[in-house]
């Protein structure tokens, strides 16, 4: 029997071609479970922010990344995980919500229309025309620019810092939630550099542990183990009634631009870790790995979840040695696994999973190094799109300023040649948006 199963798996996902087996890809998928089970805790908290409920969001999570994961395993026939997505959570409820004051139902309708686009561009093949055409350093500094806007929110959830009467401050560095807060981020920081793998996850559990001790949090009543949460009070909530306004193109585009960059770079990235590029530089199947998180983004929205996106933190199971779907496969077999244990999740404190923002957010700042300093025309519109992200407390605004000032920039400068058409396009669009208050 054991045998009939490994020549099934042998010829669909074609694992001796890949130069793989069925155990190895088995224990790749839950080692990249692993990595990214964090999101289990961490996405329901931010969307909990911005109003939703935490529990529901919980089960939409972990659908739409098994939506999602199946088709990177069974129609992409790849290693990569997927579920919503770290800086795409973010901007749904600390920008678009919470800032500008749109609701959630808003929110969830961005992200649907962006899924839409997103089937539809992956279908006629336009994602990788479209991320050609934005220069480097500006891909580089949202990914910047999101580590420090992610950073900033777990510190302020924290309670490390908090919002004064002029500004930001220190919080109660002393307190028991202080504690458990630095306890969670040195387990996540000495684990990680030791290259223990599952450290952010490891660092939420051992933290957990202790807010039990200590009081700040609290066994479930009902038992550990139940039937997944209802989606009810978030599922097919979308709200059309502003399809048509800026602040809905705003945040599409914002959404579409940062979940483009953000899938199509860890793709190349994980990819080219593991030998997977062909002799062009391009990723086999391409295509269909950026419709998996289409699909993924598109039934999320409509479960009542953000934007679902690859996770870089593919690269673990990469690196124990999955070169297939098989490896996505099993990796989604422990998400169906981990819906059924909700109270587990609930129990964390926000504490811990502030401390993995911040891990997130050095994760992200590391390509800062690519930026070229040595050309200001690059730098300065690079420094713009970083700074404006957690100083105006908006993805969208760094995005915005970014363009601007890169168009602006090298046309003043005599370098406008090297600028394509559509960053000029996107430039004068932002321009007109923050211009239209003039003639109201």
């Amino acid at each position: 029997m054991v045998k009939n199963q490994n020549s099934l798996a042998e010829r669909f996902f074609k694992l001796k071609k890949n130069g793989s087996d069925v155990k190895t890809e088995i224990m790749a998928g839950i080692t990249t479970f692993m990595t990214m089970s964090y999101i289990l805790a961490v996405n329901p908290q931010i969307l909990g922010d911005a109003g939703m409920d935490k529990s529901a969001v919980f089960t939409a999570t972990i659908i739409s990344s098994i939506v999602a994961i199946l088709v990177m395993a069974l129609y992409a026939n790849l290693p990569f995980g997927l579920a919503p997505g770290m800086g795409l959570n973010a901007f749904f409820a600390y920008t678009v919500v919470l800032t500008m004051g749109k609701s959630w139902e808003f929110a969830l309708t961005a992200v649907f229309i962006e899924g839409i686009i997103f089937i539809l561009l992956s279908l006629f093949n336009v994602r990788e025309a479209i991320f050609n055409a934005i220069p480097r350093s500006l891909k580089t500094a949202v990914s910047v620019g999101i580590g420090l806007f992610i950073a900033l929110i777990g510190l302020l959830n924290s309670t490390v810092i908090i919002k004064t009467d002029v500004s930001l401050g220190l919080g109660n560095l002393v307190s028991k939630e202080s504690f458990i807060f630095f306890i969670s981020l040195l387990i996540m920081a000495v684990l990680t550099a030791r290259k223990v793998k599952g450290a952010l996850l490891i660092g939420i559990v051992v933290s957990t542990i202790l807010a039990l001790f200590t009081g700040v949090s609290h066994l479930p009543e009902n038992g550990i183990v139940q039937l997944p949460p209802t989606l009810s009070p978030i599922a097919f909530k979308l709200d059309f009634s502003s399809i048509f306004s800026f602040e809905m193109f705003s945040v599409v585009f914002a959404f579409l631009f940062v979940d483009l960059f953000d899938t199509v770079g860890t793709l190349t990235g994980v990819a080219t870790k593991a030998n997977m590029l062909d002799e062009d530089g391009k990723l086999p199947n391409a295509g269909k790995a950026l419709f998996a998180d289409a699909v993924g983004t598109t039934i999320g929205a409509l479960l009542g979840t953000s934007t679902v996106t690859t996770f870089v933190e593919s690269a673990t199971g990469v690196a124990e040695g999955g070169r297939t779907g098989l490896t996505a496969l099993s990796t989604g077999f422990c998400f169906l696994l981990a819906i059924f244990f909700y109270p587990l999740i609930a129990i964390i404190p926000a504490q811990a999973t502030s401390a993995a923002l911040i891990m997130v957010g050095l994760f992200m700042i590391d390509s800062i190094v690519d930026i070229n300093f040595g050309d200001f025309t690059e730098s300065f519109p690079a420094f713009m799109t970083i700074i404006m992200m957690p100083f105006a407390y908006s993805i969208a605004e760094g995005i915005a300023f970014g363009m601007i000032s890169y168009a602006i920039v090298k046309l003043l400068c005599g370098k406008g040649k090297e600028v394509s058409p559509l960053v000029y396009i996107l430039a004068i669009l932002f321009l007109i948006r923050y211009m239209i208050p003039l003639f109201a």
